[in-house]
């Protein structure tokens, strides 16, 4: 059954593609590509380590992993394949792994052929990637797969009555290297006892991006001379439409706004709700920013190095689907606020928990916390400290599961 639902996943792919949807055409694109890819670029008799990650999140999250194992263990190549054409884009390019490729279908086809090629020597699965014929067949080969920084929760499948073919995959893992007691409690509650609590492989990558930020002439330049800068990252309409009225009220601050899309009618709906003097990243001059109030980012990959330039942060996604990395922000040591829809993510209920993030559910909420930080600095202070510490304090978790495989 398990298998014939992959197929039936595959018809809709090939039948979204068929009518013009972006991300299934991509897709189907790559996994045309993906065995010759494998073919032209394995070597045989070399030995690979495979890591695997669902989509961009993930990726960053597994980046401790490949980057520690390139350099303590050069005598392995690594093969690094993606399931979603978010996580594979960015990230094509990566120079840490030998191939980069989309995982295929998991079909037993697919999943024989994949293994003829590669055959590798252990393989690790970020986070939430449990494909039952990928992990029956590596038991079957016997090559050591490792789940890194999962987590679970009490409604998953794996929990439910019916899950039982859920649970299977679980069964499938040489060890689970999980983030907290609660999901060792809940796996162990299904018989699988072969998990180690670690921690989050994320604390890791952060702490390496903050030691690598960039430093940004033209942001420099726009937060010269000034002690009150609000960064929003990853920001859609809701959240603009929370925070927004607090700055077009308190122009003694500049806002720096890198939104989720930063398509130009994107752009141009932020530069309708400010009432200051906008100016964008990528056609901006020293004498724009310089007269400017708020710099809106419209390009990828600056996010992580301009949040070093906070006194306040705000992560947007927690009005919609769910909060972005908000432990991208808290690493700078910066109060981080946040929308409602966060339940779901431990690293934002342990940082309200330490104070160091601020949960808000409107504009009136935001502007009484806003009002509160700026009145006592102290609680401004300490509210950076508790973000910073939390995120340092929680760091280690790569050097663990390594500990722990004799690697």
């Amino acid at each position: 059954m398990y298998t014939l639902g992959i197929y039936f996943y595959i018809f809709f792919v090939r039948l979204a593609a068929l009518f013009g949807h972006k991300k299934a055409k991509q897709m189907l694109a790559g996994h045309k590509e993906t065995f010759a890819k494998l073919k032209e670029s394995v070597k045989p008799g070399t030995s690979y380590v495979w890591f695997h990650a669902s989509s961009l999140g993930e990726f960053e999250q597994g980046r401790p992993m490949i980057e520690k194992f390139r350099a303590e263990h050069p005598e392995y190549r690594v093969v690094l394949t993606f399931f979603s054409p978010s996580g594979y884009n960015p990230a094509k390019n990566y120079q840490q792994a030998d191939v980069v490729c989309y995982l295929p279908f998991d079909t037993k086809r697919n999943v024989k052929r994949f293994f003829e090629i590669l055959q590798p020597k252990m393989a690790f699965f970020i986070k939430y990637e449990f494909w039952l014929n990928f992990l029956l067949g590596l038991n079957k080969r016997s090559i050591p797969v490792y789940s890194v920084s999962s987590i679970f929760r009490k409604d998953q499948a794996f929990f439910k009555y019916w899950g039982g073919r859920y649970r299977l995959t679980l069964h499938c893992f040489t060890k689970l290297f999980v983030q907290n007691e609660n999901s060792k409690a809940l796996l162990k509650s299904v018989n699988v006892e072969n998990v180690e609590v670690v921690g989050d492989t994320r604390f890791d990558r952060v702490v390496k991006i903050l030691e690598q930020a960039r430093q940004l002439p033209l942001v420099d330049a726009f937060v010269e001379g000034c002690d009150k800068v609000f960064i929003a990252g990853s920001s859609w309409g809701a959240d603009e439409a929370v925070y927004m009225p607090y700055f077009n009220a308190h122009n003694d601050w500049k806002l720096i706004i890198a939104s989720h899309e930063v398509d130009d009618e994107r752009v141009k709906a932020i530069e309708k709700q400010y009432n200051g003097v906008c100016v964008r990243y990528s056609s901006a001059s020293m004498e724009d920013v310089r007269k400017a109030s708020c710099l809106i980012i419209d390009c990828y990959g600056l996010l992580s190095s301009i949040y070093r330039y906070a006194d306040v942060a705000y992560v947007g996604g927690g009005f919609g689907v769910g909060i972005h990395n908000v432990l991208e922000a808290a690493v700078y040591g910066v109060p981080v606020f946040f929308g409602p829809n966060n339940k779901k993510f431990q690293e934002a209920q342990k940082l309200i928990e330490c104070g160091g993030g601020l949960e808000i559910s409107s504009a009136a909420a935001f502007e009484q916390r806003m009002s509160e930080l700026e009145n006592d600095p102290k609680l401004l202070e300490n509210a950076g400290k508790a973000a910073g510490n939390y995120v340092n304090g929680n760091s280690g978790a790569s050097a663990r599961i390594f500990k722990s495989l004799g690697l």
